[in-house]
C-alpha cells in the first residue's frame, strides 16, 4: 500500500481502486476515505466486494488499478467471519487473543503482555473466560474475543468483516453498544453487514457497495429504495417508523405487516 503523506484527517483513502481475482472484476473504480472517528458500515449482497474492500484497507491485496493510500502510523485491527475459523484448534481464550502479538523474540508472553489481555478481556465483558477453549464460546462471546485480539495491537482503525452473522439480537445490541463506546474511544471502526434493519439503520455512516461504490453517507441517505434496488438488483420498499428508515421484503410490499429484510 502506498504510506505518502496525508492531511491529518486521513487515515485510509481509496482511490479508483480496481481488484480482480484472475481477470473477473470484484472491486471497480472504488473511492473512499476513512477518517479518524469515523464509524462506517458496508451493506451489499453476497459477492459484492465487501471483504475484498477490507482486504485492500489491510494491504493483504493490492489493486491492479488505483491507489491505497495510508498514514505511516496507523495501526489496524481486523476481526475475521466467524465461520471462517476452526473453532477446533486447541488454545484458549487468553492464548487466542495472544497471538496477536507481532514482532516479538521470545515465545512466551511477558507479565506485561499478561495484564494487558487481561486488562482487554475485562474492558470487554469476558475476563472470566481467559481459560476456556474457544469452541466453548457463544457466538457473541467469539466475537467479543477477537475484538479483544484486535485490540491488543492498540488500533486505530478496526475492521470487521459480517460481526454480527450468527449472533441473537440480545447480542447483536451488546455488540453495537460495545462498538459505539470504542468508537468514542477514538477508534474508527468499518463493518460490512448484510443485517440492514438490526445493524446498518444504527450506524452513523453506510456505504453501499456492488463492485463499485453505489451510495455513501447517512443511513436516510443510503436506506433508500432507489439506493438498494440498485445495489443488491431487486425492488425494496423503505418505511420510517419513529425516524428510523425500515426495509420490508419486496415480496411483502403491499403487506402492512411487511417483513422487515435482514
Amino acid at each position: 500500500m502506498s504510506t505518502e503523506r496525508l492531511a491529518p484527517d486521513y487515515l485510509v483513502r481509496i482511490e479508483g481502486a480496481t481488484f480482480a481475482y484472475d481477470t473477473k472484476p470484484v472491486l471497480e473504480d472504488v473511492t473512499l476515505t476513512i477518517s479518524p472517528g469515523d464509524f462506517i458500515g458496508v451493506v451489499g449482497p453476497s459477492g459484492s466486494g465487501k471483504t475484498s474492500l477490507l482486504r485492500l484497507l489491510l494491504g493483504t491485496t493490492r489493486p491492479q488499478r488505483g491507489t491505497v493510500t495510508r498514514r505511516p502510523e496507523v495501526a489496524m485491527g481486523y476481526v475475521p467471519q466467524l465461520e471462517t475459523v476452526n473453532w477446533n484448534f486447541p488454545v484458549t481464550v487468553a492464548e487466542c487473543v495472544l497471538m496477536a502479538r507481532t514482532g516479538r523474540t521470545l515465545p512466551w508472553p511477558t507479565r506485561h503482555e499478561r495484564g494487558e489481555v487481561d486488562r482487554v478481556l475485562h474492558r470487554l465483558g469476558i475476563g472470566a473466560l481467559a481459560q476456556r477453549h474457544i469452541r466453548e464460546l457463544s457466538g457473541g462471546q467469539q466475537q467479543r474475543m477477537f475484538i479483544a485480539r484486535a485490540l491488543l495491537r492498540r488500533p486505530r482503525l478496526l475492521l470487521m468483516d459480517e460481526p454480527t452473522t450468527g449472533v441473537d439480537i440480545t447480542s447483536r445490541h451488546d455488540m453495537l453498544h460495545l462498538l459505539g463506546e470504542l468508537n468514542a474511544d477514538g477508534v474508527a471502526i468499518m463493518l460490512t453487514t448484510h443485517d440492514l434493519n438490526g445493524v446498518a439503520a444504527h450506524l452513523p455512516q453506510l456505504v453501499a457497495l456492488n463492485r463499485t461504490v453505489i451510495a455513501a453517507g447517512s443511513a436516510s441517505d443510503v436506506i433508500s429504495a432507489s439506493v438498494l434496488e440498485r445495489t443488491f438488483g431487486a425492488p425494496m420498499e423503505v418505511l420510517q417508523h419513529l425516524g428510523m428508515p425500515v426495509v420490508l421484503d419486496h415480496h411483502h410490499a403491499g403487506d402492512d405487516r411487511g417483513r422487515a429484510r435482514a
